[in-house]
Order: structure tokens, then C-alpha cells, then sequence
């Protein structure tokens, strides 16, 4: 192999792009990413970036190997399995000897075709945008209380915002469980914030959008709205090309969705059991994955990949980390600390075996989570 090409500028494909470097290839390499920056982490994006405590710059990658090619600002728009080549938005067909796919995800909107002011927060632009808004704002509301949409609503009421959290059921109830998700909104009212939990759909309202209405009629008026609603993988350019696509790229054990072509981050997805296929969007897998799909192009024989069950967020004062393969049931047992004075760890069993362990503003090396989380095998979440 002369040329490998990853495509997707995100932190799975600069991993991957620096770990086939690492991993001995002397070969060229290309990395392509549809956004003009250099390659950067999304994680402070809902942190440090939109309380205004770190500059969109911090959020940039450390640099990759100056022989690394970089194909910034534009897309790639089809791929060619049999031909081995990769087409872009500005008509440049680039061949390739292996391929490494990680064109992430982007937000999912909820705006009509035409309505105007739905912020989302996915990108630089997108954490900017909201960012040049708050000094002039004194409500918002998020629509979707997952991990993103608890972030954003924590940092804009750090920003002096009243803020309301909207969403169809208690917020990370089906993830979390109701022990460690109750004792969040039970932090995030605390801090003051609204929650309006309510059935079906909501409807952005105005244009440029000003509120949200709800089935039963009811609306909600702010000066920001902010839409946490989920991603969406993009595979869209990888329609014709034969791959396997089914709740995103579907990759193997080791990374492969077919000879030379590898996946890795948020754009992937595994067959967790007959016809069920899961992704993991969580940037230390991404982190993982990059380095597992390098490995598989360089050596085909390596070891499967295991997934890295690990994730924190930091919202209303809490610095959660988790480790172990969601969702989380039951009552917890008490490691060590207390909940109530909010510093603790925490464990989760399933069938009289450890499955999960969770932090609460702990200070516990990653390591020894994961242990807890998987004592016997230490293999539930790496």
C-alpha cells in the first residue's frame, strides 16, 4: 500500500490518521474533512466554549505529522469500493489503497424547510453563533435533555439565562436509569432550571424561531432556542457503494466494513445481536476506534476491537464519569462517599455481576472505574 486516505477530520479520523503514522506506515496519507478548520474536539464546545471560559481556538487537535496531507473544506460526496477512490465536492477523485471512514454525525434538526434561527451545536460555527447570542439574551430554551442538551442548558445558566429543558421523558431516564437520573434534575433544579417533560413532538414556532409549541397547545416563548435533539450518521455519501448501512456504517469486529475499507467514531455502527445494530458516540471510543481502524488497514490480522464503554459530562456542578455499557438499572451500591454530599462512587450489577461504575465529583484514576465496572474479566468496559 502506497496511499491511504481517512475521510472525516473529526477526532476519530485525526486519530486514525496519526496512528497509521505511528503504526509504522511510510506510505502518503490524506485526510479529508468537510470543515475548513484545522482538526478539533467537539467535547468543549457545550463547556468551556459557550460559557466564554476557552476560545474556539482551545478546542483545536494537537497537530498531526506535517507529511500528513490535509484535504480541509471539502466534502467527500461518493465512494468507490471496487475502484478504490474517494469523489469530492470539488470534483478531485482521489484513489486510495485502503480507506479509513469517519464522517461522524451532525446534528438533528428540527426546523421547517425555510424557518430560520434553529441553533444547534455540533461545530465551531454552531457553538459561536449561540455564544454571540447570549450576551443579549435572558431566556432559552433547549429542546432535548440527553447528555448534550444538559450540558448546554448548565452552561447558559452559568451564562445568567433562565433556562428550560424540554423533552419527552425525564432527562437520560432511559440511559441513566431512574436512581442517577432523578438525582441529576434533582442538581439541575437546584441550579434553577425548568423542566417541561411532555409527550410527542414539539413545533418550533415563529421565523425566525422564537418558542416551541406542544400537542396539548400549550407554547413557550425564548430568547434563544437551542435544539439537542440527537445526530444523524452521515452515510449519506456512501449510498451507492455497496456498504452495509444500518443505524450507520456497519463495521466488524475489527473495524472492517469491507477489505481496505475501515470505520471508526460516531458515523459507525455494530451488530450488538441478531439484526440489532447499535452505535457508540462517545469521544473516548472514537479515540479507540480511530486507533483500531489504522491498525486493522496495517495488519489485518489484529485482535477485534473492544469497545471503550467510557464517558463523563460535566453539568450543574457534577463531573459524572461512567464506565460500563448503558442503559443503567436498579439501585446502585455505594463504593465509597456519599451521594447526598455530592462526592461518591458508584457500582451497578446485573445478575449478581458488576456491569457499570459511575464517579461523582471522585477523584478516581479512569482506570480503577473501569475495573470496578468489570472486575472479573475487565473487559465490559475498556
Amino acid at each position: 500500500m502506497t496511499h491511504l486516505v481517512v475521510v472525516g477530520s473529526s477526532i476519530a479520523g485525526a486519530t486514525a490518521a496519526g496512528a497509521l503514522r505511528s503504526g509504522g506506515f511510510a506510505g502518503d496519507i490524506s485526510l479529508i474533512g468537510e470543515e475548513a478548520p484545522q482538526p478539533y474536539s467537539r467535547v468543549p464546545l457545550s463547556k468551556g466554549v459557550l460559557a466564554g471560559t476557552e476560545t474556539l481556538e482551545s478546542a483545536t487537535l494537537a497537530a498531526l505529522p506535517d507529511d500528513v496531507n490535509l484535504v480541509l473544506g471539502s466534502a467527500a460526496t461518493s465512494l468507490d469500493v471496487e475502484g478504490r477512490s474517494v469523489q469530492l465536492a470539488d470534483g478531485v477523485v482521489m484513489p486510495y489503497d485502503g480507506v479509513i471512514i469517519a464522517t461522524g454525525a451532525r446534528a438533528r434538526r428540527l426546523a421547517r424547510k425555510g424557518q430560520a434561527g434553529e441553533h444547534v451545536i455540533r461545530t465551531l460555527d454552531d457553538a459561536a453563533a449561540i455564544a454571540a447570542r447570549i450576551p443579549m439574551a435572558r431566556s432559552a430554551i433547549v429542546v432535548g435533555a440527553g447528555f448534550l442538551g444538559m450540558e448546554v442548558g448548565s452552561t447558559l445558566r452559568s451564562r445568567g439565562l433562565d433556562v428550560t429543558l424540554v423533552d419527552r421523558e425525564p432527562p437520560l431516564r432511559r440511559l441513566l436509569g431512574q436512581w442517577l437520573s432523578d438525582y441529576l434534575i434533582k442538581t439541575a433544579d437546584e441550579a434553577g432550571i425548568r423542566f417541561h417533560i411532555t409527550p410527542g413532538d414539539v413545533e418550533l414556532l415563529g421565523n425566525p424561531i422564537s418558542g416551541v409549541a406542544f400537542r396539548d397547545g400549550r407554547k413557550l416563548e425564548a430568547d434563544v432556542v437551542v435544539c439537542a435533539a440527537g445526530d444523524l450518521p452521515n452515510v449519506e455519501w456512501l449510498a451507492d457503494s455497496g456498504l452495509h448501512i444500518a443505524g450507520g456504517l456497519v463495521v466488524d469486529a475489527r473495524c472492517l466494513a469491507a477489505p481496505r475499507v475501515a470505520g471508526a467514531g460516531d458515523v459507525t455502527s455494530r451488530e450488538v445481536k441478531p439484526g440489532v445494530f447499535r452505535r457508540t458516540p462517545h469521544w473516548s471510543n472514537a479515540v479507540t476506534q480511530g486507533r483500531a481502524a489504522a491498525a486493522v488497514l496495517l495488519d489485518p490480522a489484529v485482535p477485534p476491537y473492544q469497545p471503550d464503554h467510557y464517558f463523563w459530562t460535566e453539568q450543574f456542578g457534577i463531573d459524572l464519569k461512567i464506565a460500563g455499557e448503558l442503559p443503567l438499572a436498579g439501585q446502585p451500591e455505594i463504593i465509597d462517599g456519599d451521594p447526598a454530599s455530592g462526592s461518591a462512587v458508584l457500582r451497578w450489577h446485573h445478575d449478581g455481576q458488576p456491569v457499570a461504575a459511575a464517579s461523582i465529583n471522585f477523584r478516581l484514576p479512569v482506570v480503577k472505574l473501569k475495573r470496578l465496572a468489570a472486575p472479573a474479566t475487565g473487559t465490559a468496559a475498556r
